[in-house]
This record gives C-alpha cells, structure tokens and sequence, in this order.
C-alpha cells in the first residue's frame, strides 16, 4: 500500500492543476481586495498574539531562572561554615 501512495501521490501532484495549490485569498483575488486586508490583519494578529505568549513564557523562564538562583544563594549563606560556628 505504501509503495502504491508514492508512486500515485507525485502522479497527482504533478498533472493537479495550478488552482489546486493556491490558497482562498489567492485564488483569483486582488490585491486591493477587502478579502486580502482582512486576511493581512488576521495574519499580524496572530503573528501579535504569538509573539505576547512566547515573551510571557520566556519572562516566566527567567524569572524562575532569578528566583533559583536567589534560593540557592541563600541556602549556600546559611549552611556555610560562618553561619555554623554563630
């Protein structure tokens, strides 16, 4: 069956009409369609929303990054040798 798909699915591929790999806006539209700047304003909202929730998580990173790195200074300060000996 596997040998089937790939010796059919580049056969279709290749005689598949050009209209096939076009997308909606593509599809016969106009550049100074309202389709395409609503479909340009969908884009930079998701390109917006992803880049506030990859920030978030990096901001969360380094904030637990800090917040270990003051934890174990302080547990270093108090089982050191001074700490022992008061």
């Amino acid at each position: 069956m596997k040998s089937f798909l790939k010796i059919i699915l580049p056969l279709l591929a290749a005689f598949a009409p050009a209209k096939v790999f076009a997308c909606a806006a593509c599809y016969g539209g106009s550049i100074d369609s309202p389709m395409t700047d609503g479909m340009n304003w969908g884009i930079l909202t998701l390109l917006a929303v992803l880049g506030v929730v990859l920030a978030t998580a990096l901001s969360l990173l380094i904030y637990f990054i800090r917040k270990s790195e003051a934890l174990n200074a302080i547990a270093e300060k108090h089982n050191s040798p001074e700490a022992t000996k008061a």
